[in-house]
């Protein structure tokens, strides 16, 4: 009698329970689960073939330029330029501006590297926008900018009450000032950022040889690449933007996005284009394709590098990769119509513009990545009505990943890092542009990188082998623990019951879903 009423009912409500729930998904998964599943796949398998063949036109382009020297900048003849303005000494008037906000760390680094630029101490001015909330820190900025003005340089330390507009609003309110009337052109630097001091003989011939052109844009050179795995692995998705996409895009058609620092602009090209707007977290962005729709020119010179700092800590990097992909989204829903609209520009300009610059590289490359290779691809295997050839699963992002690293060959040893961190990342990416697409919450979130500088490296360089502590709710990530979850299930199903050994890589992208859920990557510093 105890077994009956005791144990029984308990073997009976289990057996039941599971029954019952084989039973719901033998019913639901060959007329409701078996179709969903193959047209999501059909919608990431054309997603994944647009980038195979975006990323296939780029390696063709470079390729073309590389091997007949046709890159855009070196059809200048700066030299020439060069020879003229120091004969006749009839030097353009440049602003520098310098935008920052609370950067303890880094803030004597920009200044000191911006006053030691190599042009006429009276054709310049540096303009330090600094938009901080910190008294203390105000007053060491202006400390700072009158150690400049007493050696010679003209410094102007401009602040404001609020941060409406956030770095756009500084930047705007800016150019305001009746002492940039004389101006004619503006550099940009972030409060990271340091040129080297011959940074403006290299940008300006360019503008002053040719009135068409709108902006000079440099690359960038990371101080702190080899910090930890985290910055190896952005230096690799960096260098090809760099190396690839903004080099074709100012050769075949001199269109790029800005990148909103270590560029040249032209005065009137930004008035023309209709001035700073922070209608979006990407006002860089947004000031180059107003530009550009305007019939203005821009020019990529790869040769020219300027130093600055990679987010090293995972919580400053979430925050960035969230306003570099809900930006553009959100600028691409604000700007369709009137690029399609737009008289004065190409067709061609036009495509490049909607298809190529927006829809697959700031929108589809980020859910191709995750909707396909995280979840479609994974889900097959519990399905398996669902077959996905193996060209499709392997063969197509196999491509896409080598031509993307193919620009960092010294990390190319961290391929299979690379690839599972992107992965991981897409997630983030991927709900970030949906965010941007429908004007969501957190579709104007601004949160500024943090930067840690050279003085925290030296700080705790010496407390390299003690983790120091960090709150548990900062660093616990539950989408990417829920991601990695699935992953594993999968990885464990795969294991059991599959004829293949796709395992071996779930098993790898679960464990990377964990680590970064814990947020046991990148570098740790104390709250």
């Amino acid at each position: 009698m105890r077994n009956l009423i005791f144990e029984e009912p308990g073997i009976r409500v289990n057996t039941n329970t599971t029954q019952n729930l084989n039973h719901a998904w033998e019913r639901i998964r060959v007329p409701v689960v078996v179709p969903a599943l193959h047209l999501a796949m059909y919608i990431c398998i054309g997603m994944s073939i647009m980038l195979f063949l975006e990323r296939i036109y780029m390696a063709i382009v470079i390729a073309g330029v590389k091997c007949f020297g046709r890159k855009r900048y070196t059809k200048y003849k700066l030299e020439s330029v060069k020879e003229d303005l120091e004969k006749h000494k009839n030097y353009p008037m440049v602003l520098v501006q310098i935008p920052m906000f609370n950067e303890k760390e880094v803030y004597k680094l920009s200044i000191g590297a911006v006053c030691g630029l190599s042009w006429p101490s009276d054709r310049l001015i540096v303009q330090v926008l600094d938009d901080s909330t910190n008294e203390v820190l105000r007053t060491l900025v202006d400390l700072e900018c009158r150690k400049w003005i007493e050696r010679g340089i003209n410094v102007k330390y401009e602040t404001r009450n609020n941060r409406n507009g956030y770095k756009a609003g500084a930047l705007k309110e800016g150019l305001k000032k009746q002492y940039v009337d004389d101006c004619e052109f503006v550099v940009i630097f972030d409060a990271d950022f340091q040129p080297d001091e011959d940074f403006l003989w290299r940008t300006i011939p360019y503008l002053l040889d040719n009135p068409e052109l709108a902006l000079v844009q440099a690359r960038w050179k990371f101080v702190n690449a080899d910090e930890c795995l985290m910055t190896r692995l952005q230096e690799m998705s960096l260098d090809y933007h760099f190396s690839v996409e903004q080099e074709v895009g100012s050769s075949t058609c001199s269109f790029f996005g800005f990148n909103g620092t270590a560029g040249v602009w032209r005065i009137q090209a930004v008035n023309d284009a209709g001035g700073w707007k922070d209608r979006t977290t990407v006002e860089d962005m947004d000031l180059a394709v107003r530009a550009s729709l305007k019939g203005w020119k821009f020019v990529f010179v790869g040769d020219l590098a300027v130093k600055n700092e990679l987010p090293s800590t995972f919580k400053a990097y979430r925050f960035q990769q969230h306003r570099w992909s809900c930006g553009p989204a959100n600028l691409f829903r604000k700007m369709m119509k009137e690029i399609m609209l737009c008289e004065r520009v190409s067709i061609w300009k036009k495509f490049h513009l909607i298809y190529g610059f927006f829809f697959v590289r700031k929108i589809i490359a980020h859910w191709v990545t995750f909707f396909f290779y995280c979840v479609v691809i994974p889900a097959t295997i519990l399905v398996p009505e669902v077959h996905l050839t193996k060209p499709l699963a392997i063969y197509l992002p196999a491509t896409i990943t080598i031509l993307n690293a193919a620009c960092t060959p010294r990390s190319f040893h961290l391929l299979v890092f690379w690839i599972l961190f992107e992965n991981v990342m897409s997630l983030h990416r991927s709900k970030a542009t949906i965010i941007g697409l429908l004007e969501a919450n957190r579709v104007n979130e601004w949160v500024v990188t943090e930067k840690l500088g050279n003085m925290m490296k030296q700080k705790y360089s010496a407390k390299a082998s003690k983790r120091p502590r960090s709150r548990i709710g900062e660093r616990i990530h539950v989408l990417e623990l829920l991601m990695g979850m699935y992953m594993l299930y999968c990885a464990i199903y795969n294991m059991l019951f599959g004829n293949d050994h796709f395992f071996i890589y779930l098993f790898l992208q679960a464990g990377a879903f964990f680590i970064v859920g814990v947020g046991y990557v990148g570098t740790f510093v104390p709250n």
